[in-house]
């Protein structure tokens, strides 16, 4: 190898990539197996959904075990979540070694990544109990879990010959935010940044209990499941987000999680009280509230733009067909 001349090469590359601005194609979905490698072409995606998530104290786990120990750990609990992801319709999965992240795009991107993370928070509980019965001196673990939304830029970089050193890159806050959650979060509490929490609040399925009671079926009224929660190393609006304490009810999990990917929102028996505190929720501080209206403001702003921009490079590839 000449270091010289590899250093002079990479010198060169990123003085051409400055020089000439990249082409930006607006897109409504992805295809990731057609995107061109190391094309100058960027793919710009309106909104995407980021499931992270990361395993607690997964370096201790490693300490005075045999590997075939630390390997089966491992196996169980990040193997588990990948088949939840892909179980969910995830469109683009990456693992990085105890963690890693589920992306979702299209229709009912939400519903999907809600229902993913938290069947990772439940699955997540069983994992934990099961590690602790086969090794009772593990450290306590669990997966942690962000989720955030936004929109992105997307392009495969790598070598065009070789497909095993070829992966997408994906420009934008979701998955940075959303890692950014699950590093300030535990395996009890789910955390969403505030677009995410934007838009699944309507969402009774989500909000609310089911009423259940250590067991017995609709012992209580159903009650509101979320709490506010400050992300303080996000650094925009997305920071005022919420957090969840709960994984499905093994009475009602299935007919929640069914009825929130069938698009219901709506739920019988939600007494008042929920629905006010609730509400109380959505007031909070007038910060918080004029964070809100900003990012439902730019998230109106971007479509508009997306739109404008689908139809200016529709239009010019028209012309370019007609001629």
């Amino acid at each position: 190898m000449e270091l010289d001349q590899l250093l002079d090469s990479a010198y060169q590359r990123t003085a051409d990539l400055f020089e000439r601005m990249p082409k930006v194609e607006y897109k409504t979905s992805l295809d990731l197996e057609n995107l061109p490698v190391d094309a100058k072409t960027w793919h710009r995606l309106d909104d995407l959904v980021a499931v992270f998530f990361d395993l607690k104290s997964s370096t201790n786990l490693e300490k005075g075990r045999r590997p075939a120990s630390t390997a089966s750990i491992y196996d169980a609990g990040v193997g588990g979540v990948v088949k939840i992801l892909e179980a969910f319709d995830a469109d683009f999965v990456d693992i990085q070694g105890d963690g890693g992240f589920g992306l979702f795009w299209g229709e009912a991107r939400y519903e999907r990544a809600m229902c993913a993370g938290i069947s990772i928070r439940t699955f997540s509980t069983d994992f934990t109990q099961k590690l602790e019965h086969k090794w009772p001196e593990a450290p306590s673990t669990g997966f942690k879990v962000g989720i955030a939304s936004g929109s992105i830029l997307v392009k495969k970089v790598g070598l065009p010959r070789h497909l095993d050193l070829q992966e997408p890159v994906w420009a934008g806050r979701p998955v940075n935010y959303a890692a950014k959650a699950a590093q300030q979060t535990d395996p009890e509490h789910i955390l969403v940044t505030g677009s995410v929490w934007d838009e699944i609040e309507d969402n009774d399925f989500l909000a609310f209990s089911c009423g259940c009671s250590d067991g017995k079926p609709d012992a209580v009224s159903p009650s509101l499941l979320w709490e506010e929660r400050t992300l303080d190393k996000i650094p925009d609006d997305e920071r005022f987000g919420q957090a969840l304490n709960s994984g499905w009810c093994t009475i009602h999990g299935e007919e929640f999680c069914t009825a929130i990917l069938a698009g219901e929102t709506k739920r019988a028996g939600v007494m008042e009280k929920a629905l006010h505190s609730r509400n109380l929720l959505a007031s909070g501080s007038v910060e918080k509230n004029e964070a809100s209206k900003r990012r439902r403001r730019a998230r109106e702003e971007f479509r508009t733009e997306f739109t404008q921009e689908r139809f200016r490079q529709l239009r010019s590839l028209l012309d370019e067909l007609s001629r």
